[in-house]
């Protein structure tokens, strides 16, 4: 679905992703781990259209979105969450979702005036889609709530639920299990089986928790010094010797950690 072909980011002499190769397969849930400055969110931002790279390509579906702004890979259904969740926080968790679709009627002048019935109608619709991804998400008792006064793995949860109130086909999430407790973290794990399995969508997670990792992802690659070091199931990248020494300065061999 997703193919990564040759890319590099530069940022002056540093290379902060050096030749990276990989492809995403559609359906999966594929874990993305690596020692910290390994070039993983910076190439999640190149994916992503954050960052141009400074060569290389990326593919989805077969049509090049190389350098493609983020608004323009939203509407193709590509989207990507932060480690730092991203929310109005002034706004309550309904209406950061309600947010979320574009071309809403609301958005025009001529609409305020003239198209009263017609947003009132889509704002309706909108308010049950929201809903209803509070209820799959199981924090329906937030909807509410002012996004700014909820946990960060609650706001972890509504980041993912963003993406739901589009049509997303891959959802990059970059640390989502950053600063959650783990009760949190099993529901997060929960909501994206849930979307893969029963909504098809694909998920690339980078994730510092090898446990998470685990439990969801079907490939896992690993990435140091800005290149891909290795593929396959959690068991083969721990004992892949090029990722035991890319590790060996952490002092763990039979447990790798991001």
């Amino acid at each position: 679905m997703i193919v990564v072909d040759g890319v590099h980011k530069h940022f002056g002499g540093f290379h902060a992703v050096d030749g990276a190769t990989l492809s995403i397969r559609r359906g999966s849930v594929t874990g993305l781990i690596g020692p910290n400055g390994a070039g993983k969110t910076t190439l999640f931002n190149v994916i992503a259209g954050v960052l141009p790279p400074s060569s290389g390509t990326v593919t989805m579906d077969g049509e090049d979105i190389t350098g493609l702004p983020p608004h323009e890979l939203f509407s193709k259904g590509l989207l990507r969450t932060f480690q730092i969740a991203h929310e109005f926080s002034s706004m309550t968790c309904r209406e950061n979702l309600m947010m979320v679709p574009g071309g809403q009627s609301g958005e025009t002048l001529w609409n305020t005036w003239f198209g009263r019935k017609r947003i009132a109608e889509e704002e309706r619709a909108l308010r049950a889609r929201a809903d209803e991804v509070l209820d799959f998400l199981t924090i329906s008792h937030l909807a509410d709530q002012k996004a700014g006064q909820i946990s960060g793995g609650q706001k972890k949860l509504l980041e993912l639920g963003r993406t739901m109130m589009v049509d997303a086909k891959v959802v990059f999430l970059d640390e989502v299990g950053a600063g959650v407790n783990r009760t949190l973290l099993n529901t997060i794990g929960d909501a994206i089986l849930r979307l893969n399995q029963e909504r098809g969508y694909t998920f690339v997670v980078i994730e510092h928790d090898m446990d998470f990792i685990e439990r969801l992802c079907d490939p896992v690659i690993c990435m140091a010094e800005g290149k891909v070091l290795a593929e396959g199931t959690l068991a083969e990248i721990k004992a892949n010797e090029h990722v035991i020494e890319a590790y060996l300065g952490t002092g763990l061999k039979n447990k790798v950690a991001v």
